[in-house]
Order: C-alpha cells, then sequence, then structure tokens
C-alpha cells in the first residue's frame, strides 16, 4: 500500500508530540497511543513487545527510570520518509541532563516506524549499539558523580553494572 508524503509526515508530527507530552508528563500512555492496537515494537536491547498495552507498559516502566528519567528530550536529528513502503526512518537523540559541567551527553538511536494508517504506526524498531550506548551513560554517570548530581537510583543502577565512581 502506497501513502502520501503529507500522510505521512502528519503522522511523524503527532507522534514527536505525543513524545513531547510523554516526556513532559511522566505519562508514556500518551506515546503508546501512536501505535495501533496490534503494533510491534522491536527494541533491539529490551525485546519485542506485541500490542498497544504491552508497548505502553514497557515504555512506562523504562521511560520513568534511569538512565531514561534523566533525558530531556528525544527530538529527531533528521529523517526519511518512504511513501512506498510507508516508512519514516529517523535518528533520535536522547540528550542527558547537565551532568554538572555542561557538557552535553545524547546517544543516539535510528529509529524505524512503519506505518499502518489512519495516522498510527503498526512498527517501531529501535536500532543501536548498545555498548556505545553503555559507553555515554557511564560517562554521564562519572561526571554527575563527581559533581554530586546523582540519585540514589543512578547511584543504584552503576553499581548494578559494576561502574566505578
Amino acid at each position: 500500500m502506497t501513502w502520501t508524503r503529507a500522510e505521512l509526515e502528519q503522522a511523524f508530527s503527532d507522534y514527536q508530540a505525543r513524545v513531547v507530552t510523554a516526556t513532559e508528563t511522566g505519562d508514556w500512555s500518551h506515546f503508546a497511543a501512536s501505535f495501533t492496537e496490534d503494533a510491534t515494537y522491536v527494541e533491539h536491547a529490551y525485546g519485542n513487545f506485541a500490542g498497544r498495552e504491552q508497548i505502553a507498559a514497557w515504555a512506562q516502566k523504562t521511560m520513568t527510570s534511569f538512565p531514561a528519567t534523566e533525558m530531556t528530550a528525544f527530538p529527531p536529528t533528521w529523517s526519511t520518509i518512504d511513501t512506498e513502503r510507508g516508512w519514516v526512518i529517523c535518528e533520535i537523540a536522547n540528550p542527558m541532563r547537565d551532568p554538572g559541567d555542561g557538557i552535553v551527553i545524547a546517544p543516539a538511536n535510528v529509529t524505524i516506524l512503519r506505518y499502518g494508517g489512519e495516522g498510527l504506526w503498526r512498527e517501531e524498531e529501535d536500532v543501536y549499539n548498545p555498548m556505545n550506548f553503555m559507553a555515554d551513560v557511564t560517562r554521564w554517570l562519572r561526571i554527575a558523580a563527581a559533581h554530586d548530581r546523582l540519585t540514589d537510583e543512578a547511584r543504584a543502577w552503576a553499581a548494578k553494572f559494576h561502574i566505578d565512581l
């Protein structure tokens, strides 16, 4: 099936707006509302999730826990639209709060959104190198620790992964 560029652009714009709302409110059901009821979410480090309810539960748990709680936004840095396939492919930045020295640490991932029609996505796949992500978070943790800016949750996460602070 082929969709118009305008329809895909609008769906992507709505998706981005829902991410902003979820980030601001901490209620990630807004994000999950971007997907069809039978959508699939492919997350290479966390696994696959089937259906809007599983996506919502995973997003709520993950995005309200460290390290996501230190990420201030999830803006796309670039995107491309494939109208024949109904895909939007983009890079999403994950900028973290200032750890105390003004540096910007923003691990990124490539997101592939596959359209399902009626303004909703039937699949999202996030692609990234977990080792690079871990290196960025470790760097952030060490700088934040040096500036006495770590939460108890961040310290516990660092201990769980045996990160020396």
